[in-house]
């Protein structure tokens, strides 16, 4: 099928979650491999993505998928263009419910403890919360901190795997740019030192 969804992995996630279809028939609405889905059923492939419900977004009617749950043959047909659904989509409510308030500071936790190197402002985009937050978590100091657990925020569907082994790579490049420059002024003070005392 020439056509996909919006989002086709992410519906994959909620077609195998919410329905009976079989796996050729998910994997050929959103053109991923049979494999594929397969590999999402079992927890293998797409950690982290939250479910997208094409029925909401308009792509799909519910009709429609009772229909092909009772014909493994038949082939599920999308409804609108994705260009059409992406136009629509509305942004997410700021509010965010209680318990998933607590996510944020856990997994600000486990960002401290596990990638000590990213910077403040990158793990608050990272989980979507404040620089100040992050420096006083990183710091202890932070009002709840004795209730935090760690937690891993891709398990958590606060940021992706993907986005967070970006964020990880440029603070390893960052971290290694900053040791060469301190390694260069270490040496540059060392002959100086060696210069003076010869000048002596």
């Amino acid at each position: 099928m020439s056509e996909t969804p919006f989002m086709p992995k992410a519906t994959a996630v909620w077609l195998v979650e919410n329905t009976t279809l079989t796996f050729r028939q998910i994997a050929n609405f959103c053109n991923l491999h049979e494999l594929e889905v397969k590999g999402i059923a079992d927890g293998d492939v797409a950690k982290g993505i939250k479910a997208y419900n094409p029925i909401l977004a308009g792509q799909l009617s519910r009709e429609e998928i009772e229909t092909c749950s009772k014909n493994p043959d038949k082939a599920l047909n999308l409804s609108k263009r994705s260009e059409d659904v992406q136009v629509k989509e509305r942004k997410k409510p700021k509010y965010t419910p209680l318990s998933k308030r607590q996510d944020r500071p856990d997994a600000i936790l486990w960002l401290c403890k596990n990638a000590p190197e990213l910077t403040d402002g990158q793990i608050s985009k990272l989980v979507g919360s404040t620089k100040g937050t992050v420096s006083l978590i990183r710091k202890r100091s932070y009002w709840n901190f004795s209730s935090l657990k760690a937690r891993d925020p891709v398990i958590l569907a606060l940021c992706t795997q993907e986005i967070y082994q970006k964020a990880l790579d440029k603070a390893k490049r960052r971290v290694e740019r900053e040791k060469k420059a301190k390694l260069k002024e270490q040496k540059k003070s060392e002959k100086q030192v060696e210069e003076n005392k010869r000048d002596e």
